[in-house]
């Protein structure tokens, strides 16, 4: 996403992210430029059977032609924080009172960490990147967002007809996508709340 791109000069990350403000679930770039985000499940294609591929590849085709808009495509890998995954497990072997229940969940723990010993973990989300450029000179954010819902609209239903469930990311996740993006590891263990929302923003958009 062209939002993200690094420069070799050395700039603030202010900068680099270019975005005057998050409002609304949407994004407010420089130049009257709008964008929303779209986070979309995956279709595993190979499992499918011969017709059932024709027929998706068909569906796709159509979805394609109908977009209102261009769109962007962002895949985001991030491993997988088992160590975090296994110590809120273990909580939940501490809080069982049941001897059964506890010694599955221990199993499964031992199994987990067996099963990931010396490999990493990837974790894949998609999203889809709905743009709105507006060249008028009056500025009407109401009249902007009722245009970027009615393209939304129509690529979720687009989706969905593909048998893909398609989620609009609201203000703070917006944000909590470009906190992992520049701290992937301060992510990990410190989660975006929403009363940060507040002055992040004014970090960013100051």
């Amino acid at each position: 996403m062209w939002l993200l791109t690094k420069s070799k000069d050395k700039v603030s990350s202010r900068g680099q992210i270019r975005i005057k403000e998050v409002k609304d679930g949407i994004l407010i770039l420089p130049d009257n430029r709008y964008r929303i985000a779209i986070e979309t499940s995956s279709v595993n294609f190979e499992l499918k059977s011969d017709s059932e591929q024709d027929v998706l590849i068909e569906s796709f085709q159509s979805f394609l032609n109908s977009l209102p808009c261009p769109i962007q495509v962002l895949i985001r890998v991030r491993e997988v924080d088992i160590e975090r995954y296994l110590e809120q497990m273990s909580k939940a072997e501490d809080s069982e009172t049941e001897k059964v229940y506890k010694a599955q969940v221990k199993n499964y723990c031992a199994f987990i960490k067996n099963l990931v010993s010396g490999s990493k973990i990837l974790s894949r989300r998609f999203y889809l990147i709905v743009s709105y450029d507006h060249f008028e000179k009056q500025n009407d954010f109401e009249l902007i967002k009722e245009q970027l819902r009615l393209r939304q609209d129509l690529i979720v239903k687009g989706l969905e007809n593909l048998g893909m469930k398609a989620k609009v990311l609201d203000s703070l996740e917006i944000l909590e996508l470009f906190y992992s993006f520049y701290n992937p590891n301060r992510s990990k263990i410190q989660e975006l709340k929403s009363q940060a929302y507040v002055s992040l923003m004014e970090s960013v958009g100051g």
